[in-house]
């Protein structure tokens, strides 16, 4: 059809398309993979459970799809093959909103125009105006792909088909609900279509688990090869010998029977969808696990592998439940029980190193009148032994305060193996505005020595980026809310982390001194690191920068175990 015609049909919103399109045959039939987007470039096979999602995105009567998804199951792929149907056969606005600006571009670069270009799907470079980057036109409408963080950008945009990727990480801005607000650049159009997905995170906070709740809730069943019975396949139906993932056998809730994985392919072909909300219509929600997901990284034997390796941290265990159970997880966290970490210190320090230690990092808070240090040490593992805390009394404003940081940072310690351990990587806290300079000013003759001046912000960010400020580009910013769950899933992990006997009550006070809980912004739940009372939180912001500056650090541990029993010292590494 002429796209001029076919623009009037979709406008009117009274006429539709004269024949609708079986959007999942149509993908198989158009789309094509390049290498780098697919291990097994060629045109695409979808998956039966990625069949009906599409078949419910090309459905005119369905205004909603909703998919809460794990990893492992080509949802992207799919979301680009979709946007390249309603490019080619529905021309229309479509506007996609991912979490953060680095998103978008990756997702352009690495998906869509590779994808476009190997299905010779029709997108012009040309679009006009400042943002073309992360804008295409076509025939009849155009793409535009835009971060949830800068929602000024939705303001003067409007689309008929709106898809939202990984709604979970899109943080609460002070305009509100990204979510909502991309909602409202499709309200012009009866005939729109809003796709979202996302792995879920946080129960009590989830956009996506919300919005599935609203859905007709259709979850994917499989039959039982032997009583041909409909079941999902969930965590608690797969059963294993002690420490042997390679037995896993799937069992059916209705005849017991124990199913092998080498009749996953067989019941996955077979497979359904079960609606199970009926009473709604327009709005098709779709629940995925990882293990019914073909491919081999996610093979039953694997993914209990990474359950076993996972279930013992609370930090890992929430990644494996968002991340293959495609479940969220209780983000309110306990206070932690101060009395019973200390009783766990052992003697260890800088001056007693335990064997496994293989370098040291510091975390550097600044106060108005001191300094406080905390050393962590690391083993092959990443496993943490706090051995030191220490405090440098004297203003930051004053150059022999930070002589006296600069003394202790300089001190090598006895390794067990014979040779000495200095300090692999420094981070200052640059924060606080009244300081920053000084800080600034310190780090940055040093940075040879891997000192870096660290400045923490909340939300949902990469773990550490160094900043864009033209003034200060090596400020390094820290996502204090990943650090700290992940150091609370530790210390709620017994023996996770070790402890000096050396270090005083107050460290430990000041460590448990803040919880996660639920705060409402703008009227949407949200998770948020608040402080407990009126404690100091000194220790755990040293702890959270030493942990940050860890992942700046690129020790060989098999090089450095051999440098240690030589005695020479370590030798140091380029930074990437």
């Amino acid at each position: 059809m002429d796209p001029r015609i076919y623009k009037i049909f979709y406008r009117s919103d009274a006429l539709r398309p004269p024949a609708r399109i079986e959007l999942a045959e149509w993908l198989e039939d158009n789309l094509y993979l390049p290498s780098g987007v697919s291990s097994i470039p060629g045109r695409v096979e979808l998956w039966p459970f990625q069949k009906e999602i599409a078949g419910a995105i090309g459905n005119p009567n369905i205004e909603r799809v909703t998919l809460v998804k794990p990893v492992r199951v080509g949802f992207t792929t799919l979301l680009s093959g979709c946007i390249g149907h309603f490019v080619e056969n529905d021309p229309s606005p479509v506007l996609v909103v991912l979490p953060a600006e680095n998103d978008c571009k990756s997702y352009l670069a690495d998906e869509i125009e590779p994808i476009f270009e190997a299905s010779n799907f029709n997108i012009s470079q040309d679009l006009g105006g400042r943002d073309t980057m992360l804008a295409r036109r076509f025939p009849g409408g155009s793409l535009r792909i835009v971060p949830a963080r800068a929602p000024r950008n939705l303001r003067r945009l409007t689309a008929r088909i709106l898809l939202l990727d990984e709604v979970d990480g899109m943080e609460i801005t002070k305009e509100g609900d990204p979510v909502k607000l991309a909602e409202k650049r499709t309200i012009s159009y009866r005939n729109r279509k809003i796709i979202m997905g996302s792995t879920p995170v946080f129960l009590e906070t989830s956009a996506i688990l919300r919005a599935y709740e609203k859905s007709d809730q259709r979850v994917f069943q499989v039959p039982c090869p032997d009583c041909n019975s409909y079941n999902q396949i969930l965590l608690k139906h797969l059963h294993w010998e002690k420490d042997n993932p390679e037995s896993v056998k799937y069992t059916c809730p209705d005849c017991g029977s124990m199913i092998g994985e080498e009749h996953k392919l067989e019941m996955i072909r077979n497979g359904r969808w079960q609606i199970t909300n009926p009473g709604v219509k327009r709005h098709a929600g779709f629940h995925l696990n990882a293990f019914v997901s073909p491919l081999q990284n996610a093979s039953w034997p694997v993914l209990i592998e990474e359950f076993l390796e996972s279930k013992d941290n609370p930090d890992t265990l929430l990644t494996f439940v968002n991340t293959i159970l495609a479940e969220g997880f209780s983000g309110v966290t306990e206070e932690l029980d101060i009395e019973g970490l200390q009783s766990t210190a052992e003697d260890i320090s800088l001056d007693n190193l335990p064997e496994e230690i293989r370098y040291i990092t510091v975390g550097v808070d600044v106060q108005h009148d001191r300094l406080e240090a905390v050393f962590l040490g690391w083993n092959e593992k990443n496993r943490i032994h706090v051995l030191c805390q220490e405090v440098v009394w004297g203003s930051p404003h004053d150059s022999s305060t930070w002589k006296g940081l600069d003394d202790l940072l300089l001190k090598k310690w006895k390794h067990p193996f014979g040779g000495q351990l200095g300090v692999e990587a420094v981070g200052v806290d640059a924060g606080d505005g009244n300081t920053t300079e000084s800080v600034l000013d310190y780090c940055q003759p040093r940075i040879s020595r891997k000192i870096f001046a660290i400045k923490g912000q909340a939300g949902s960010r990469e773990a550490v980026k160094r900043s864009q400020s033209a003034r200060h580009k090596l400020l390094h910013i820290v996502a204090v809310d990943y650090f700290k769950s992940v150091l609370n899933g530790q210390l709620n992990t017994e023996g996770a982390i070790r402890f000096s006997n050396s270090l005083e009550t107050r460290f430990y006070e000041e460590l448990a001194s803040e919880r996660r809980t639920i705060k409402y912004r703008r009227g949407v739940a949200i998770t948020e690191w608040t402080r407990i009372g009126s404690r100091p939180a000194e220790s755990l912001d040293c702890c959270i920068y030493a942990m940050a500056v860890q992942k700046l650090c690129r020790v060989d541990p098999f090089q450095r175990s051999q440098e240690l029993k030589s005695g020479l010292p370590p030798k140091p590494k380029v930074r990437q």
